[in-house]
């Protein structure tokens, strides 16, 4: 059997609340006394038990990760992989416990983000992957728990948000094109329901109106952020635009899926075709020809967002909005 507090306050000769004192710091117990119920906890290997602890501090000492949906299916996990782990081992280094949940559209029409993360006892969450039609977005802003956006530009008296600074990420790959002698610039955004995508796209239309191209109507197609959906978009890109000489994808993965689209429409990257994509997933190294692209700092965006939450739970910080600077990779892809 596990030793328990009762057999230190045993060995020590001490009360069972004595005990607890002097595990938890308390002032009121002399240092001899102290000294010699530590001694007792390490020599019997007592552990204390995390739920009796928590219930006395009223503190759980667990933060939630949230990622809507999270499935095997999804084109984020490249991105995301890197996140989670500097969200994980921030997590770690300030004792929290970690507790990964996923949700997805019809469940959140039927539990509310309170209610679903307050039957986990979370101190706070972090949250990844919500889309900007998804019923928790709107409950962010007036939820009273403790909570960090990735990706999601909400800012409230308990909510705050981390996430690159997409538009003049969206410029440097603009920007190195028409570096380059390119002037017709694609650019294949992602679904419009992520907050990503908006700004993505007011970057790309910035930087090219500053460079006087004013006539976007053929150069934009909308898609889904996945390999499948770059392939497809190319397709209809070149279908509308045959002479297209560039095109910016709004993730690696849509670039990847559009090289094999230009590819199987006998046009070369980056002879014919200069491709660059936004994220910078290990995937883009390894291709050929390797991907120029935008590269996010995405283990630092995880290991930022639970900086912001320890503040604001231990500290009582307001919460606040981060952009976290993106630069340019360029490979053989341009």
């Amino acid at each position: 059997m596990p030793v328990t507090i009762r057999d230190v306050a045993r060995e020590a000769g001490v009360s069972i609340t004595t005990v607890s004192r002097a595990l938890n710091g308390g002032e009121d117990v002399g240092p001899q006394t102290r000294e010699r119920i530590l001694e007792v906890a390490q020599r019997l290997r007592y552990r204390p038990s995390h739920v009796a602890r928590s219930l006395v501090r009223q503190q759980t000492e667990s933060v939630g990760i949230l990622v809507s949906d999270f499935n095997k299916d999804s084109g984020g996990h490249h991105f995301m992989f890197d996140v989670l782990a500097g969200i994980h081992d921030q997590l770690s280094e300030y004792g929290y416990d970690v507790v990964l949940m996923s949700t997805n559209t019809a469940r959140q029409r039927m539990v509310s983000y309170v209610d679903f993360c307050t039957e986990r006892r979370l101190e706070g969450v972090v949250v990844m992957g919500l889309r900007l039609d998804d019923p928790y977005f709107s409950e962010l802003v007036d939820s009273p728990l403790p909570t960090v956006a990735i990706d999601l530009p909400v800012l409230s008296e308990h909510c705050g948000y981390v996430m690159s600074d997409n538009i003049n990420g969206a410029k440097f790959a603009v920007k190195h094109l028409l570096s380059k002698g390119h002037r017709k610039i694609a650019f294949v955004n992602g679904h419009q329901q992520a907050a990503v995508s908006l700004d993505r796209l007011r970057g790309y239309q910035e930087a090219m109106w500053a460079a006087g191209i004013t006539d976007l109507s053929n150069l934009v197609i909308n898609s889904d952020f996945t390999y499948e959906g770059g392939v497809e978009a190319t397709q209809q890109l070149l279908h509308q635009c045959p002479d297209v000489t560039a095109v910016f994808y709004a993730s690696d993965l849509m670039a990847i899926g559009g090289m094999k689209g230009l590819s199987l429409a006998g046009r070369r990257v980056p002879d014919d075709v200069a491709v660059v994509g936004f994220d910078n997933i290990d995937l883009g190294a390894i291709v050929t020809p390797a991907l120029t692209t935008v590269g996010q700092r995405r283990y630092p965006m995880g290991q930022t967002a639970v900086s912001m939450l320890y503040s604001m739970l231990r500290d009582g910080d307001a919460p606040t909005g981060r952009l976290l600077a993106p630069e340019l990779v360029v490979r053989s892809s341009t």
